[in-house]
């Protein structure tokens, strides 16, 4: 199990969903529910992690989230694909597959 996040970006077999995020941020209520939509249908392919920006300044920071939700997805160590702001799961869901390529999961 990695100790960071940046340990997991690096050794994760799975490409690694971030989500980055505060309670007072509306947008990010929005997205919460399709990041865990994404958790649930993706399992096991995808190792999705939420970070709190105002717990983990220092994490927001190092990945230069500048608004958030801040969307962020890596693959072998990788940026693959970010964005910021909210958008439905089908959105989403269809963005993390180009992202990857759909034959990588």
């Amino acid at each position: 199990m990695a100790n960071t996040l940046d340990e997991l970006i690096r050794t994760s077999e799975n490409p690694v969903f971030i989500d980055f995020w505060a309670e007072w941020c509306g947008p990010c209520r929005t997205m919460a529910q399709a990041v865990q939509e994404l958790a649930k249908e993706f399992s096991g392919r995808i190792t999705v992690v939420k970070v709190n920006v105002d717990r983990q300044p220092d994490a927001a920071a190092r990945f230069q989230v500048q608004s958030i939700p801040a969307l962020l997805l890596f693959d072998k160590g990788a940026v693959k694909w970010r964005t910021a702001g909210a958008m439905p799961y089908a959105s989403l869901r269809q963005e993390v597959l180009m992202a990857l390529g759909s034959g990588r999961l």
